[in-house]
């Protein structure tokens, strides 16, 4: 399925497609201070996180306030909402512009046409997985995005940052300079 939704995303001309995972974001990107803290604090949310089911139906889009077609969160929005809540804690603590909306990115920064499409042509997309994980990001000094840790819910911590789809991602930010 993830590698489908990059498929999608590609062929309305995003970017990002290549480089950026099928995801529902936790946190948005948040400069931290202490990375090793922050890193501990993500691992203790993700144990005591139990795995829940994910349905993702329909678009929806953030126009025109960002241009972005995303695709909904229906079945364990209030999970995404509620495991958000508990991330935004501690390091990672900071008052957000906008609220926390759980999506997959479909198509971001393109034509006005390309959104178009995608919010047309996904408008029936429909898929339900489990979620029993999390990935733990850091934007490096380029500006990529590095998969650091894969976090199985409700386990110690499994460092094998070799994983692949994750199904739901914890974006952080470290200070880089």
């Amino acid at each position: 399925m993830a590698e489908e939704l990059q498929r999608w995303r590609a062929s309305f001309g995003d970017p990002l497609a290549g480089v950026v995972p099928a995801h529902i974001t936790l946190v948005t990107t948040t400069p931290t201070q202490d990375w090793e803290a922050t890193r501990e604090h993500v691992r203790d949310v993700a144990r005591s996180q139990s795995p829940f089911m994910v349905t993702i139906a329909g678009t929806g889009t953030f126009r025109p306030v960002s241009p972005v077609v995303f695709i909904n969160v229906e079945e364990g929005f209030e999970a995404c909402v509620d495991l958000h809540e508990k991330l935004q804690q501690g390091p990672l603590q900071r008052e957000l512009p906008f609220a926390y909306h759980p999506h997959v990115t479909i198509a971001h920064d393109v034509a006005p046409e390309s959104l178009d499409e995608a919010e047309t042509v996904l408008k029936n997309y429909r898929a339900t997985f489990p979620v029993v994980s999390m990935g733990l990001y850091e934007h490096d000094a380029d500006g990529i995005w590095q998969l650091r840790e894969e976090l199985d819910f409700g386990t110690e911590t499994d460092s094998d940052a070799g994983a692949g789809f994750t199904d739901a991602a914890a974006d952080t930010a470290t200070e880089t300079g």
